[in-house]
């Protein structure tokens, strides 16, 4: 198979040259460059994989998480970071053009009833499957049906609802406040760091929650007469969290909320102004949430867009 030309290759050559500056620069403050063998134990994947995710003479494409991560990882600039998102959009779609799913060729080919039909015939075998296997992992980790269904049942009160619960509640009440911690990476991290600017601290929103970002936490929980164990679970989101709108619009937090709305798959310029395309990804947010939408940031949003987002990563 050969890979994209013209335009679209520079999408993807492009984005490779910068991983891979990123790689090649991460070497800084006494830190050594760490081998790729280590970089892509860090990152989940095999070592081949992200050898081509470097090369950018390769047709691979590093996915929109796998970038992120890496730009963390190796602490790269900040500044690079919307300009690398942007391309591995790009070249992903480019990927998705070309390499189209069974079920999208066969929608295309069928009529609109018909197409409709063979997608949700297999979002329901890919989540069936997906429950399936869960479930049998469970049962082998648990050592028996009883002892799996009841770590099963554990897990689900930890960490979200049930599968039940969530079924039967798809809307705001089923959302949680998530529990941010030093060692976590990515989302939880930035969301962090960058609400922690919006009230003053001065922390680097570099997506990692370090100790910096730790000792600003238990400053912002002192002078709120929280207890100041530097994590972030539900009473100091509370705090955290500005309510946003037309006309409270604190730049950082603005940038918290268009990172989290895009992160959701909902299209949003990352700019820290609250512009009227913010506010209508902001209502689309709210309407497919079963949210009231209203186009402000209030607390029950800021909740479901943390329990929107992608899985968190901690290190």
């Amino acid at each position: 198979m050969t890979g994209p030309t013209g335009p679209d290759r520079e999408a993807v050559r492009a984005l490779a040259e910068l991983l891979r500056k990123w790689w090649e620069l991460s070497a800084r403050e006494g830190r050594p460059k760490p081998t790729q063998q280590s970089l892509a134990g860090r990152l989940g994947i095999d070592q081949t994989t992200l050898s081509r995710y470097l090369n950018p003479r390769h047709p691979s494409t590093a996915p929109l998480r796998t970038v992120e991560l890496l730009h963390t990882v190796l602490r790269a600039p900040a500044a690079d970071l919307p300009r690398a998102r942007a391309l591995a959009e790009a070249a992903a779609a480019v990927s998705a053009r070309k390499s189209p799913r069974p079920a999208d060729t066969a929608a295309a080919d069928a009529t609109p009833a018909d197409a409709a039909a063979v997608v949700a015939s297999a979002s329901r075998r890919t989540a069936a499957t997906r429950a399936a296997l869960a479930f049998l992992a469970v049962l082998t980790l648990g050592g028996g049906i009883g002892l799996g269904w009841s770590a099963f049942a554990h897990r689900a009160g930890r960490d979200g609802p049930s599968v039940a619960a969530a079924a039967a509640s798809a809307g705001p009440a089923a959302s949680r406040w998530p529990l941010a911690r030093k060692g976590d990476l990515l989302w939880k991290a930035r969301t962090v760091q960058y609400l922690l600017q919006a009230h003053g601290y001065a922390v680097e929103a570099d997506g990692d929650f370090g100790a910096a970002t730790a000792a600003a936490v238990k400053k912002f929980q002192a002078a709120h007469g929280l207890l100041a164990d530097g994590k972030v679970g539900a009473q100091t989101w509370s705090h955290l969290i500005i309510r946003i709108d037309s006309h409270n619009d604190p730049r950082q937090a603005v940038v918290a909320l268009q990172y989290l709305l895009d992160n959701t798959g909902t299209a949003t310029d990352i700019t820290g102004i609250f512009t009227p395309s913010t506010t209508r990804s902001l209502d689309t947010f709210q309407r497919d949430r079963a949210l009231p939408v209203t186009g402000v940031a209030d607390a029950a949003t800021w909740r479901a867009l943390l329990a929107s987002q992608g899985p968190a990563i901690h290190r």
